[in-house]
């Protein structure tokens, strides 16, 4: 499983820790091993340059996920193919005030923004209350596992 990260902001983020969790999500919804997952880490400005060519949507937000191939999850005996499961982008200043606005540390919130980064390149949506449900209570139970604790609460969109 190939996972990089590019840090484009002067924001310490601990890379190794974004790559583990998206390598946790991964492997725990049974995605091949073949698959590549890019994660990059932006500046607002840019941000919001994503977020009006691709929403419409004026002003920063705190993550935006590309999917490329179109993976989903697979099962133990029936992992999902290879391919290039997309890109995550995340804006960690966004994320500092979220985190700091739900009371946990940025490291957790950057983690939780990954999870549902990943979620959505893998089909994932909360668009409807019912797939809200769905994708926020494995992303609650993903992340409560990796960390080995209570998940954070939810500060994204």
């Amino acid at each position: 499983m190939s996972i990089e990260v590019n840090n484009e902001t002067t924001f310490p983020a601990n890379e190794e820790r974004l790559v583990a969790v998206g390598r946790f999500v991964l492997n725990a919804l049974h995605v091949s091993a073949e698959a590549e997952l890019a994660i990059m880490l932006i500046d607002p400005e840019a941000m919001e340059k994503l977020h009006i060519e691709w929403m419409d949507l004026a002003g920063p937000t705190d993550v935006m996920s590309f999917p490329m191939d179109e993976l989903r999850p697979g099962t133990a005996s029936a992992p999902s193919s290879a391919g290039v499961l997309g890109d995550i982008v995340l804006c960690p200043e966004v994320a500092a005030q979220q985190a700091q606005a739900a009371g946990h540390p940025l490291e957790e919130e950057l983690l939780l923004l990954t999870v549902h980064g990943v979620l959505h390149l893998l089909g994932y949506d909360h668009a409807e209350p019912e797939e809200e449900a769905e994708m926020f209570g494995l992303q609650r139970k993903l992340l409560a596992e990796f960390l080995g604790h209570s998940a954070p609460q939810e500060t994204t969109h």
